[in-house]
């Protein structure tokens, strides 16, 4: 039957990239995950159209991710995993064997690890080990865990293409050398056919294929770091003069994807859909018809806030289904930000089915809106990386994008677009007099600039940047400068800043931080100049800090209220905690005081209040957990007992305690505190919480004698916070320091 909606074209729009690994053009990566994606995304998202007649896609390719995938499938280079892969068992070194138990268990225990039984035989058995202890593990052991690592990235498709593929599969344990060099060479296989696809599927119609700025930079930064919003300049160059280098990267994308594709992109992908007034100005000026960003960045260029319920639904979704016409003739359109959540996050924990068919009903419902429409055409934009959540999916994804893609081909009254065609197509595109600056993470720069180890990083950058350009105005005609350039150029991506300080952490930074420094050195070994010696500094030893540490003793009110004019926490320590990197309710408190006098040590918890706000938090439970241990004494310490939400491992992880205390809020109460005890063995007992008051109204105040926790004068407690849920960990903060007090 006809469905009576007014037709709704849906533009899909992958994004694709993986940062620079590598420490120089021929050196090994450093990291594998550009390969391992490789064999598990960057193929099959588009191969998978072959089983459906009308689905059309958009896909985003950062020329650096090109780049490698010639590097390992025509090069033949490698990382250092697979590497090791391919190295006899009997030559591997005491570090490299280290390497491998520290490293080859890097994937999503439930969907790559659980099913497969001697994989998460090896798991458990690391799991259980507090040390490394490389003489645990057989030879025969070290040689499964580097095959099944590898095996498990593999998309599931593959097993039908690759009959040998299927049989290392069904193998599951005694894998030989030769297996092992067979599985990096059916990789190499597939990587290689990557972008000739891409090409064919250009060709055919049935993908659009834009690009980003080389190296993936945040170009409003480049342009004109004095003219977007930030808090904190403490550090800052007060000019980046960058802006060539915006220009140029941007120049050089547009060829590299012309040479490797066979197509000039008429549409960018600004990276992290960061965008500004001079962004958009220069990508107009580079040729480029459209270009993209986030709902929010839409909602504060218009003046209009898209109101959802308590399921996400839009109340008004007609502002955003609209493409629009920036002042300089460029044409840009919006995503939907709940639905890349959604499907980034959220739909991973269901059936896949159900997922897809709850994406397709929640178009269903944003196109019912539309019926009262002035216009007849207008584009629902699921934007999103295209890499990155698919291995937390059953069947990597799979099942959930197939059914969805069904559901939407059978559906007469939806269509899937190449966003060019349907922007041409349209006549008539919204008037955007202003463009709002800022990015698809809540609307500003923060996560790349505006914090104390990012704002160093930028530092570190510019004064490389005055450096290269110095050097070049003397000496024009070294032919080592482009080859330097490059390097400068790496820098400038968006993915060192994004890993430097608060509040992201890769597991690996560093890693990060290592080859961010790197690069920076090449650029003065390319010169043949001396590089700056704090360039040898990891910038991770300037790790965070509170904003503001105790001045001195304290003796707070402390009911619960957060009053105006109660200054007894003036002097309190102060940690202020950012906006999860997808929405608000990523965290349970905005801030937290600390403070001490002679006998207690003050605690105050600030809660969110879009969380207070919002009817739903009275029906949940929110669970908080304090660590805490004496600096000066070696009392019986025990792990951290909550389970790992995801597969990075912070160091403050590896910490051990004396004291645990557990807080819970249930339906907006305070139901109970409990304080444990350290035993011998990492076990942990039930102590007597009677000394500890704690109270919460509108913040949660909590006092702590130090005697319970065997803090003598001239004492150091050392503590920190962890947000979790039914055991399993949330946010820890601080994440890479403890904090301390000392008893005086």
């Amino acid at each position: 039957m006809m469905s009576q909606n007014k037709k709704l074209s849906i533009a899909f729009y992958w994004h694709m990239h993986q940062p620079v690994y590598q420490l120089s053009p021929e050196g090994d990566y450093l990291m594998p995950w550009t390969r391992l994606h490789a064999v598990k995304d960057y193929l099959d998202m588009i191969t998978m159209l072959d089983d459906f007649k009308t689905i059309k896609l958009n896909v985003n390719l950062v020329p650096v991710l090109l780049d490698a995938f010639i590097d390992y499938g025509e090069k033949g280079m490698h990382d250092l995993h697979s590497r090791l892969t391919v190295t006899p068992v009997e030559n591997l070194t005491a570090d490299d064997k280290e390497f491998i138990l520290n490293n080859f268990f890097d994937a999503n225990y439930q969907t790559m690890i659980l099913p497969y039984d001697e994989y998460n035989r090896l798991y458990q058995k690391r799991q259980n080990l507090a040390e490394v202890d490389i003489d645990a593990f057989t030879d025969e052991e070290y040689s499964d865990l580097m095959a099944l690592f590898n095996l498990v990235w593999f998309d599931p498709v593959y097993k039908n293409d690759y009959v040998e593929l299927r049989k290392l599969f069904k193998k599951k344990k005694g894998y030989t050398l030769e297996d092992r060099y067979r599985i990096i060479e059916i990789q190499r296989d597939i990587i290689r056919k990557i972008i000739p696809a891409y090409r064919k599927y250009v060709r055919d119609g049935k993908v659009e294929v834009t690009t980003s700025p080389y190296y993936h930079p945040i170009v409003p930064i480049l342009l004109d770091i004095k003219g977007i919003k930030i808090e904190d300049r403490t550090g800052l160059p007060n000019d980046l003069k960058m802006s060539l280098d915006a220009k140029m990267q941007i120049e050089m994308a547009q060829k590299r994807i012309e040479e490797l594709i066979g197509i000039s992109p008429r549409g960018i992908w600004p990276s992290e859909h960061c965008v500004s007034g001079k962004e958009l100005d220069l990508f107009k000026e580079m040729g480029f018809e459209w270009t993209i960003s986030d709902e929010g960045i839409l909602a504060n260029s218009i003046n209009f806030e898209f109101v959802r319920d308590f399921k996400g639904y839009a109340e008004e979704p007609y502002h955003l289904v609209k493409s629009y016409e920036y002042k300089n003739g460029l044409k840009m359109i919006f995503r939907d930000s709940i639905i890349s959540n959604l499907i980034g996050f959220e739909y991973p924990n269901f059936d896949s089915e159900f997922a897809a068919n709850d994406l397709y009903d929640r178009i269903k419902v944003l196109q019912s809106k539309l019926l009262s429409s002035p216009d007849e055409n207008h584009i629902l934009t699921i934007a999103m990386d295209g890499e990155n959540c698919w291995e937390n999916y059953p069947q990597d994804g799979i099942i959930f994008l197939k059914t969805l893609y069904s559901l939407i081909e059978k559906d007469e009254s939806l269509e899937t677009v190449l966003i060019s065609d349907y922007l041409e197509k349209e006549k008539y595109h919204k008037p955007l007099p202003k463009i709002a600056a800022g990015s698809w993470i809540n609307r500003n720069f923060k996560l790349w600039i505006d914090e104390p180890i990012k704002n160093l990083a930028w530092s570190y950058l510019k004064q490389v940047r005055d450096d290269f350009s110095a050097y070049v105005k003397k000496n024009p005609y070294n032919p080592n400068i482009e080859l330097a350039r490059r390097e400068l150029f790496i820098c400038e991506g968006s993915d060192w800043f994004w890993w430097y300080g608060e509040p992201n952490d890769s597991g690996k930074d560093n890693i990060f931080d290592y080859i961010f420094r790197e690069h920076l050195k090449n650029i003065y070994i390319y010169l043949g100049l001396e590089a700056p010696s704090h360039l040898d500094i990891p910038l991770l030893s300037a790790i965070t800090k509170p904003s503001r540490y105790p001045k001195c003793e304290i003796k707070p009110e402390l009911d619960g209220q957060d009053k105006k004019g109660d200054d007894s926490w003036l002097n309190a320590g102060c940690i202020d905690i950012p906006d999860g990197p997808v929405l608000k309710e990523s965290k349970f408190f905005n801030r937290i005081c600390f403070g001490y006098d002679k006998d207690n040590l003050y605690l105050r918890f600030y809660v969110n209040n879009y969380l207070r706000d919002n009817p739903e938090f009275f029906k949940r439970t929110y669970q908080m957990y304090i660590y805490l241990r004496n600096s000066n004494k070696k009392h019986s310490l025990s792990p951290i007992r909550l389970i790992n939400k995801t597969e990075n491992i912070l160091p403050v992880i590896k910490e051990k305690f004396h004291n645990e205390i557990q807080l819970s809020i249930t339906g907006g109460r305070l139901q109970f505190v409990r304080f444990i005890k350290a035993q011998p063995h990492n076990l942990w007992v039930i102590q007597n919480s009677k000394d500890i008051f704690a109270v919460y109204d509108k913040v949660m105040d909590l006092k702590i004698p130090f005697k319970s926790m065997e803090i003598d004068f001239g004492e150091t407690l050392e503590f920190l916070f962890v947000t979790g849920k039914m055991g399993i960990s949330d946010v820890f903060i601080p994440n890479e320091m403890l904090l301390s007090v000392r008893r005086d």
